[in-house]
């Protein structure tokens, strides 16, 4: 039986400090991931020490939005299906994310995703990705 997924009530984030920015640009449509000054590496989850040299001096950059799913799972027996995925952004992060706007047995390791933003209840939208 084939399932639609579409957009489910997704909790509000926490937003701190150190990921403050990221959610301000999710409110304006963008997508960020933090850039090492150092080494030059791509990273995500944000955090201000970069994971790959230790380095301090990162900075917030855009991202291209674009990205191929990694692994996914699909959640059957919810009250809403939902498609959950790790994504590997072009930039190199790979981030935790849903599936949306497609049927859920369509979805693909391998398969080419475009970020959307899906409100949260109460907070900052988040990324969410649907097929490109």
């Amino acid at each position: 039986m084939s399932i639609t997924i579409g957009r489910r009530s997704m909790p509000s984030p926490t937003v701190d400090p150190e990921t403050r920015p990221f959610w301000q640009a999710t409110a304006e449509g963008r997508l960020l991931v933090k850039r090492c000054d150092d080494c030059g590496e791509h990273h995500h989850y944000p955090r201000d020490a970069c994971p790959f040299c230790g380095s301090e001096r990162t900075q917030w950059r855009q991202a291209s939005g674009k990205g191929t799913i990694y692994s996914f799972s699909v959640m059957r027996r919810a009250e809403v299906p939902y498609v959950v995925a790790y994504v590997t952004l072009e930039e190199g992060p790979t981030m935790m994310s849903n599936i949306v706007d497609t049927d859920a047995d369509a979805v693909r390791i391998g398969q080419r995703v475009a970020v959307r933003f899906q409100p949260s209840d109460g907070g900052p939208p988040l990324p969410v990705f649907a097929p490109a």
